[in-house]
């Protein structure tokens, strides 16, 4: 596989959180913001209905696209208007949940496009460290990781819900987190096995002390205080890191009503259409603060999924 340069891409990664409770906000973003190269994540759709609710909208706009989904908690895709070959649903060894030889969960699909091997990943969220589910968690990691020597590194790119918040200043106040999920020094070590075969989490390469979230729980006006975690992330290879030319969290599509509760993130290769903006687009106009109380800060799991 080679790099296709001059082409201008536009990437994007974004936890919509219910696919078709989000139709009308995630076609006017599509319109709006022309991301060339689009990773979903928690779809919540069987592959019928993805195609029945999304096929005829998305051909309209040009895109191509691959989804892998069962219709409940998770479901990831990728859309592409730059070629979409391919395709291949989840990975080998990845383990299943509660049995790991039983079969994966629909959390990972690639497809090369435009010369770049995309990842749509939602890693397991692991609910508690004392859960079964969390071990399912760095188990589902490490297998991940396994697989990367394989793969054409350089021209890689993972994205999505990594379910981890990769250092402190990733989330809005580290004291409130406890022994929680995200934050583990186990997590945290399964994510940096993957950024260690030669990824880069390009957000924090271009704005590496900026305070940046792309989670906000519903709760408590966590969104508005600007209380919030960035655990969806991209990990690019070293050719597509070195293509970069701006990198932001697309907070606008996170404001009005019935938004996800997770913002995109928007890469920028080659070109940069709207010039070096970020790291957060529009910035928060109220920074910190505290939950309310009778809230903690630990993530609302939607089921722990």
């Amino acid at each position: 596989m080679h790099t296709i340069y001059g082409v201008r891409v536009r990437l994007a990664t974004w936890n919509v959180n219910s696919a078709k409770v989000r139709l009308p906000r995630l076609l006017d973003w599509l319109d709006r913001r022309r991301p060339d190269v689009v990773t979903l994540q928690e779809t919540k759709l069987p592959d019928q209905e993805f195609d029945a609710v999304f096929g005829a909208e998305l051909a309209a706009r040009g895109y191509a696209y691959a989804h892998a989904g069962d219709g409940r908690w998770n479901g990831v895709a990728v859309l592409s208007r730059v070629g979409l070959d391919d395709v291949a649903v989840g990975f080998p060894g990845q383990p299943g949940f509660p049995d790991p030889a039983g079969p994966p969960e629909s959390r990972a699909i690639a497809a090369s496009c435009a010369g770049i091997r995309v990842w749509s990943l939602y890693v397991p969220n692991g609910r508690t460290p004392d859960d079964p589910h969390f071990g399912y968690k760095l188990a589902w990691l490490k297998a991940l990781a396994a697989v990367l020597p394989a793969v054409d590194v350089a021209n890689t790119v993972l994205t999505g819900d990594m379910n981890i918040a990769p250092t402190d200043a990733d989330v809005w106040d580290p004291s409130k987190f406890g022994n929680s999920t995200h934050v583990t020094p186990e997590e945290r070590a399964a994510l940096a096995e993957l950024t260690g075969t030669g990824l880069t989490d390009v957000l924090r390469a271009r704005w590496p002390t900026e305070r940046v979230f792309t989670y906000w729980d519903y709760r408590a006006g966590a969104f508005h205080q600007d209380l919030g975690m960035r655990i969806d992330l991209v990990l690019a290879g070293g050719a597509v890191a070195g293509r970069v030319r701006s990198v932001w969290v697309d907070r606008q599509a996170r404001k009005g009503t019935g938004p996800s509760d997770h913002a995109p993130v928007m890469v920028d290769l080659d070109e940069a259409p709207d010039g070096d903006i970020g790291p957060v687009v529009p910035p928060p106009s109220s920074p910190g603060g505290e939950l309310k109380p009778g809230r903690g800060a630990t993530r609302r799991r939607r089921g722990g999924r």
